[in-house]
């Protein structure tokens, strides 16, 4: 088969490493890329978003299969531009992706469907905020409606740092258009835990649970970022509790979609908060999480490929996806300045030697060649991922690994993974 991937970060570069390894693959190219993805595909100089020209692409080389990392094309409608072609793709319809791109959609869309969620109200201008603030108290969750790349949700823990976040929706418009429309959301307490599951319009296939750390800084303080780091399984979400989530969450989304003919194929992805009052949905995606599909692809045992050539097709054949029983960790190294204004062309030391430790994978995520040299390029930079027999020995491969790679002011969270191993430490002396 004949694959392209879409997109150029540490998602598409941990897509690219597990289809490599699928002997149905005949060739593999990935549109844009990176360094990092082009020693295992042959990278393509089209953007994500130049749907037209990947389309073009893809008719002219005669790919079999066309996979979607990132949601900007997705929401553009890029999977509408293929499907009227006859291309195979793996990824939603422009309607269907409206579950990420407009948050104010997916709320009203779990309202419609029973799907256990935070109160909030949608609200237009700054008194309104401020009103809707006063109701739910501190800390209070706002979240810009559209795409803002992960960073999009301010939380408030007092009236100064609400004043300030209103500021940046609608003075400095940090947001853009995304940010014409606010849901201001009742703020839930408990652990947050991913679930991403495959579609194919009617049947699902859940992936491994994962969890995620989505603030810049240790303790969870610091600004959202799109993610600094993940382990495979969660360690906080039981296979039942997984399987009640699968029933009172991701089920409902496809035949609700469905029902209100915006059928959903591709990656869906809910991030979730367990409370004390069961588990409540703080979000969906409609692809797979960055950096959540790093950690899950290392433990991936099946061949991918077929799976999604299925899916594309419209049939899952596949039963269930099978995955190690090793965890896997993924750590993001941040460029400095990161989320708001990232130093982009550092060059990046002894990233060969870092590859050494055994069970580790590195994914490029912004890294750019100057002169053979690899140089800093966005705003994570890099993901150094390593799978063990337990979640602590895949924690102590990958921070041996991240300790031998340096640029300057590098940014690593110290603690992914330790309040995990906190609670596990707990539950076995009990």
């Amino acid at each position: 088969m004949r694959v392209l991937v879409v997109g150029s970060g540490g998602r598409e570069h941990a897509l690219c490493w597990k289809l490599r390894q699928s002997p149905l693959l005949d060739e593999l190219y990935c549109a844009p890329g990176n360094p990092g993805i082009a020693e295992v595909a042959d990278v393509v100089s089209i953007q994500a978003e130049e749907i037209k020209k990947l389309a073009d692409f893809a008719v002219d080389l005669k790919v079999d299969l066309t996979i979607v990392g990132p949601e900007l094309p997705l929401t553009l409608g890029l999977a509408d531009e293929f499907r009227s072609r006859e291309l195979g793709v793996f990824g939603p319809r422009k309607q269907a992706a409206e579950l990420e791109g407009s948050k104010v959609f997916a709320k009203e869309f779990m309202q419609r469907h029973g799907i256990p969620t935070a109160d909030s109200v949608v609200v237009h201008e700054r008194r309104e905020a401020e009103k809707a603030a006063r109701k739910f108290g501190f800390p209070v969750v706002l979240k810009a409606d559209g795409l803002a790349a992960g960073k999009g949700v301010l939380i408030p823990q007092d009236k100064r740092e609400l004043a300030e976040a209103l500021d940046a929706f609608f003075v400095e418009r940090r947001f853009g258009a995304s940010g014409d429309r606010i849901i201001v959301e009742r703020h839930l307490v408990g652990e947050e835990v991913s679930l991403i599951a495959l579609s194919d319009g009617r049947r699902l296939l859940p992936l491994a649970t994962s969890k995620d750390y989505k603030r810049l800084l240790d303790n969870d303080c610091g600004p959202n970022t799109g993610g600094m780091g993940s382990h495979s399984p969660s360690g906080v979400l039981s296979g039942r509790h997984a399987g009640d989530i699968m029933e009172r969450v991701m089920r409902p989304v496809v035949s609700g979609m469905a029902e209100e003919n915006r059928p959903f194929e591709g990656f869906l992805y809910a991030g979730l908060i367990l409370t004390e009052d069961g588990p409540q949905v703080l979000e969906f995606n409609v692809r797979l999480g960055d950096p959540e599909a790093q950690s899950i692809l290392l433990r991936l045992e099946d061949d991918l490929l077929p799976v999604l050539a299925e899916g594309a097709a419209g049939f899952f054949e596949t039963e269930r996806i099978r995955f190690r029983k090793e965890a896997a960790v993924c750590l993001v190294l941040a460029a400095a300045g990161y989320p708001d204004n990232p130093v982009k062309g550092d060059p990046i030391q002894t990233l060969a030697t870092a590859p050494e430790v055994d069970g580790v994978e590195i994914f490029h995520a912004g890294t750019a060649l100057d002169g053979g040299q690899v140089i800093t390029a966005g705003g994570r930079v890099l993901n150094v991922c390593a799978t063990g027999l337990n979640l602590r020995e895949a924690l102590r491969k990958a921070y041996l690994a991240a300790g031998e790679i340096r640029w300057p002011g590098a940014v690593l969270r110290s603690d992914v993974g330790r309040r995990v191993l906190t609670m596990m430490s707990s539950e076995s002396a009990s």
